[in-house]
């Protein structure tokens, strides 16, 4: 990468976006090697070289192809992905003002440079520049390849005030990743290359500086130890410890200078626990500083990480005191109960989980919890339990006027029935009295009638 820097340079092509490699071109011609180039000369021919006699000669038999960003490049940045935007404009460079450019455009610019997403914009972020400043608005939507394919519209505003030229630093790509050691920060070291996932090798001497910049590039923290792997290296990498990304190492394809793939442990291996405050009589609020607690009340606060490795303890803390209390993790978790909160309680606590992983242990802190006691909203209490009797003697209410109205109609239909069937035989009982008071001639009269 070193090497490919100072060819984007000579050229006056900006920075460089990849190198892949291909075979050497079969027509007799002798190879160059280059030895060592530190990154910062002018010209190619100010690296050591190593002319050679004939295709075999080249390392690996390969030439690298480089690709330049052309006619966009960052400078003054800590690696590729980070510096001070600079456009190129009639074969020279020019800055861009801080009002011209948005979060849209800076996301074509990290991809045209081969970076993750844009983390940081802002004027003057690194420096000013010495040359002329870029003219034009950027108008990008976000999905072009290059800067100069998005349209551009006049500035509104003819002049670009100092310390406005546009600081962008876009996050590393993600080419590098640790695998089979249970965390994003342990494993075997491999790097995305030519369309595919290959295991990075490299010599004794520099597998400490190479595991300086993996661990670095992913966030990881710093290195705790390098161990060997159990796989064959199929690229070669040899850095400085100094770079910001894998990629602007030197890397080698050649089976003579890969050595065996390797395992890097990087401090920040455990992810960051959660910690969390529970209770079970209603005694924690919001507050507008955090949660509250009643004195009296008992709360719980538990600790909580994402499975990774089995085993391990919480340790929670409590600021401004010596007070502290260790629980193994239980299904990655753990819980400290206080029975009765009171104003020794008020403070920040945090919980620390701990682990012994790959022969060493390691630490992961949670963020601050605080806590508030406060005394018993007593009014507040009043009418919860107020409201609550309500509720009950309404629902006890409505049930027995249900209930009631339910027996009175049972008892109307009964008593209905009974005064039909009096009424029944009360008519019958008539009917037969009068019969029986009539004579012989008259009811045969009457059935003669009927």
């Amino acid at each position: 990468m070193r090497e490919a820097k100072v060819v984007c340079r000579e050229l006056g092509c900006g920075n460089v976006v990849a190198v892949s490699r291909g075979p050497l071109i079969e027509d007799g011609r002798g190879g160059v090697s280059l030895w060592s180039c530190s990154g910062n000369e002018s010209t190619i021919r100010e690296c050591n070289l190593r002319v050679g006699g004939g295709p075999g000669d080249c390392n690996g038999e390969y030439y690298h192809n480089v690709i330049c960003s052309e006619s966009v490049q960052l400078v003054d940045g800590a690696g590729v992905c980070s510096g001070r935007l600079e456009v190129k404009s009639n074969q020279s460079w020019a800055s861009v003002c801080e009002a011209d450019f948005d979060q849209q455009d800076a996301e074509v610019v990290c991809g045209e440079l081969g970076c993750g997403a844009p983390a940081a914009l802002q004027g003057g972020l690194y420096g000013e520049g010495e040359g002329q400043t870029w003219d034009k608005e950027f108008q990008c939507k976000g999905n072009e390849s290059l800067l100069l394919d998005c349209d551009t519209s006049d500035r509104k505003n003819n002049t670009c005030l100092p310390g406005n030229a546009v600081g962008l630093t876009c996050s590393e790509p993600d080419d590098v990743r640790l695998v089979g050691g249970g965390s994003r920060c342990a494993g075997g070291v491999e790097r995305y290359d030519q369309g595919e996932w290959r295991t990075v090798g490299a010599v004794d001497r520099f597998k400490e500086a190479v595991a300086a910049v993996v661990c670095r590039q992913l966030g990881c923290g710093s290195t705790v130890s390098v161990l060997p792997g159990n796989t064959t290296g199929e690229i070669g990498v040899d850095c400085s410890g100094s770079e910001s990304s894998l990629r602007e190492c030197e890397t080698s394809y050649s089976t003579y200078f890969i050595s065996p793939g390797f395992t890097v442990i990087c401090s920040d291996l455990l992810v960051q626990p959660d910690i969390f405050l529970t209770d079970s009589m209603g005694g924690v609020s919001r507050g507008h500083q955090g949660p509250e607690v009643f004195r009296g009340y008992n709360f719980t606060i538990t600790c909580y990480t994402q499975p990774q490795y089995p085993g391990g303890s919480f340790l929670l803390t409590f600021t401004g005191s010596n007070r502290t209390q260790t629980q193994p993790a239980v299904n990655h978790s753990a819980a400290f109960l206080f029975p009765a909160a009171d104003d020794s309680h008020q403070g920040n606590y945090s919980c620390v989980y701990d682990n012994y992983v790959f022969s060493h242990n390691f630490f992961s802190e949670s963020e601050l919890l605080s806590l508030t006691v406060t005394a018993s909203p007593l009014p507040a209490f009043i009418i919860r339990h107020v409201v609550v009797l309500l509720i009950l003697l309404t629902a006890i209410t409505t049930i027995y006027l249900y209930y009631k109205t339910t027996r009175r109609q049972k008892r109307v239909n009964r008593v209905s029935s009974m005064d039909l069937y009096v009424d029944a035989n009360a008519m019958e009982m008539v009917s037969l009295s009068s019969r029986a008071e009539a004579g012989p001639g008259e009811e045969r009269a009457a059935q003669g009638t009927e």
